[in-house]
């Protein structure tokens, strides 16, 4: 089942996150297709079947290259868009299968959900798309975050035999920035009240919190930071232990400004278990016209598109996990 091994043959789990941008399945013109990496708030795009895959052949290119043994992902709409998406896109390329997948329905009014491709089983599977603010004992919260489902797409608990991923999707910073911060603040207090409740000793297990938590982009103001409840000793960001300016995952293309919404969270055992870790962020299947490090358009291309997705795959390994 694993592929990986370092050079004393141990078997290594690579984890990875993955925001798909948008992963529909749809039928068009009498056939399924994918919808391509495009956002759904997009109407100056015009639809292309030829595009769309062309998109997601590139989006496949990027998850297969990277061989992760669980990917997990966001903005999969449901359970038949990401099968589709593995056995017509990915397998293709040649990537072992991914015979465990898993997507749960959650908040999103849009259908975009938390998901996740595995090369093992997972002991347990569990939504907590149901969760209230009060639910959690988040007394202090907003009326309508304190006694209405809190989070805006699922906290997606898969437990291994060895480690449990606790797979996030925080709220977007729109249409409203201030009550988006409201939000995602509030979500990562109950990220941290789950994780609680899952261990009475969470420092002590091996767990992660990974996904994508559309934290703003760095020297933003610590008061607007998003991932303060989640941080100050209680896990370990990876993406710290990279060099500033290296660790970007995102880029504005009206501005580019980067930032690094997508992030691995470990747990206190986890960290000082694997000292040296240092995760890999892939950029190869963003949009081409970022600058300097991503591939160029091939002629006749929109800028923009052909490409995997807006946002950067990350990983790591955890050799003897």
């Amino acid at each position: 089942m694993w592929r990986i091994r370092d050079e004393k043959n141990r078997q290594i789990l690579r984890v990875a996150t993955f925001n798909l941008q948008n992963l529909r399945l749809r039928t068009r013109e009498g056939r399924p297709v994918l919808d391509g990496a495009v956002d759904q708030d997009r109407p100056d795009v015009p639809l292309s079947i030829e595009i769309d895959l062309a998109d997601r052949e590139k989006t496949a290119t990027v998850v297969s290259m990277v061989q992760a043994d669980v990917v997990a992902l966001q903005e999969v709409f449901d359970l038949a868009a990401l099968d589709y998406f593995h056995d017509t896109f990915l397998v293709r390329t040649g990537s072992p299968e991914y015979p465990f997948r898993y997507c749960l329905p959650g908040n999103d009014g849009r259908g975009l959900n938390v998901a996740a491709l595995s090369r093992r089983r997972a002991v347990s599977a569990k939504s907590h798309a149901e969760l209230t603010g009060a639910d959690l004992g988040l007394s202090d919260l907003p009326h309508d975050l304190r006694n209405q489902k809190l989070f805006r797409r699922d906290c997606l608990e898969l437990d291994f035999e060895n480690v449990t991923l606790f797979i996030c999707h925080f709220k977007a910073p729109y249409p409203d920035p201030e009550k988006a911060l409201l939000v995602r603040k509030a979500e990562a207090q109950a990220v941290r009240k789950i994780v609680d409740a899952r261990f009475p000793q969470p420092e002590n297990e091996r767990w992660m919190i990974l996904g994508d938590f559309n934290e703003p982009a760095r020297g933003t103001p610590p008061s607007r930071s998003t991932l303060a409840p989640l941080k100050r000793g209680f896990s370990i960001d990876l993406l710290d232990r990279l060099s500033p300016g290296t660790n970007w995952t995102y880029e504005v293309l009206a501005t580019h400004v980067r930032s690094r919404p997508d992030r691995i969270l470990v747990s206190p055992r986890l960290a000082q278990e694997y000292p040296e870790v240092r995760p890999q962020i892939v950029r190869s299947g963003m949009i081409s016209s970022l600058r300097g490090c991503l591939d160029e358009p091939a002629p006749g291309e929109a800028p923009h598109r052909p490409h995997a997705s807006d946002h950067a795959l990350v990983y790591a390994d955890f050799p003897g996990l």
